[in-house]
């Protein structure tokens, strides 16, 4: 059973706590900020919860109750994992380039830019990563979370104006709207880094407040973004490790494993969905950013180049800040970095190594 909230019905919902009931029917909430617009929304619908339902059907010993709250219904994009770890819902889209002082180390991807245009393969290496590194685990621990797997990377940024870039000169004194640590990858450009997140872009930019924003293109093609910024500029800053779904850790500790089990499948086949989505849309989302009124350009490898070293050491700041904490922030990157390489790719700059 399926109910998708609006903002309405949370209320009734959060004044009862989930609660299995004697049918052996699971109640659950699963939380996104973002709206079913978004890939990573639609296949927690299409994909995720058939797939965690179909698994239960098989010895039919259980089933779940499933309350669907997107677009801001019970958390705005970034505080899903708070929804979660405080247990106002079970199961979360869990964003964690919005949440990097919570997530450091999964951001990896978003701390060291230019790195690899395959989300599969920025996807592959941060879990490896994960599996390897017990203080990436601890992560969702510590926020009384269990990563149920589903992460995925996004396709690799560009940068969508209200001007033509065509050298970095053009960058000076624009205001760019860019999502958590992707603000460091206008500094040193002359541009001026506004945080923001994609649901706010579109009325940034028509307001005035920015001139443009990183984005990447199967994400400002369903929400229009060429209308307000039609000049996209392939830079390809890279295609980092976005997210993944968590379950809240008290909850999910007392489920039984065929339930535990089910959602790890569901996690599984909703990865996969979203990246095949993605490779469906990403030749649909160039046409329909021109469309929209929009023109499409590439920087040129000089100017890509010239943008790339502009760059102050961003990365190599951030590991040490880690490290002072006590985490093993050169370790991950190190790690991150030898990865792309060992898989053929080749970083314009290493930021590990400088």
């Amino acid at each position: 059973m399926h109910k998708l909230l609006t903002t309405a019905a949370v209320t009734a919902l959060c004044l009862s706590a989930p609660m299995e009931s004697a049918a052996d029917e699971i109640d659950v909430t699963i939380v996104a900020g973002h709206p079913p617009i978004f890939i990573w929304v639609k296949n927690l619908t299409e994909t995720f919860i058939p797939t965690v339902d179909a698994e239960l059907a098989k010895t039919g010993n259980h089933s779940i109750d499933w309350n669907e709250a997107y677009g801001g219904a019970l958390a705005k994009v970034g505080g899903e994992s708070d929804a979660v770890g405080t247990g106002l819902a079970e199961i979360a889209y869990n964003p964690t380039l919005f949440n990097p002082s919570l997530y450091p180390m999964q951001n990896i991807a978003y701390v060291a830019p230019f790195n690899s245009k395959n989300p599969r393969l920025t996807t592959e290496i941060v879990e490896r990563l994960q599996d390897q590194i017990p203080a990436m685990k601890a992560a969702w621990e510590e926020q009384n979370q269990v990563y149920l797997g589903g992460g995925f990377a996004i396709d690799s940024y560009q940068i969508f104006t209200t001007f033509p870039i065509s050298t970095l000169a053009d960058l000076e004194g624009r205001k760019i709207c860019a999502p958590g640590p992707a603000v460091n990858w206008v500094k040193g450009t002359g541009a001026v880094p506004v945080s923001s997140s994609l649901t706010e872009y579109y009325n940034s930019i028509q307001t005035g407040v920015c001139d443009g924003a990183i984005n990447f293109a199967t994400a400002a093609a369903p929400g229009g973004l060429a209308e307000v910024a039609p000049n996209m500029t392939i830079v390809d800053f890279g295609a980092p490790y976005a997210a993944a779904l968590s379950a809240n850790l008290d909850w999910y500790e007392g489920l039984p494993e065929e339930v535990q089990a089910a959602l790890h499948a569901g996690a599984a086949a909703y990865s996969d969905a979203v990246f095949a989505d993605q490779d469906a849309l990403i030749n649909a989302a160039y046409e329909k950013i021109r469309a929209d009124g929009g023109t499409v350009s590439e920087l040129s490898a000089e100017e890509r180049a010239a943008w790339v070293n502009a760059l102050p050491n961003v990365p190599k700041e951030w590991a040490a800040e880690q490290d002072a904490k006590g985490l093993p922030g050169s370790e991950v990157l190190a790690g991150f970095m030898q990865a792309l390489r060992d898989a053929g790719q080749e970083p314009p700059r290493d930021w590990d190594r400088e």
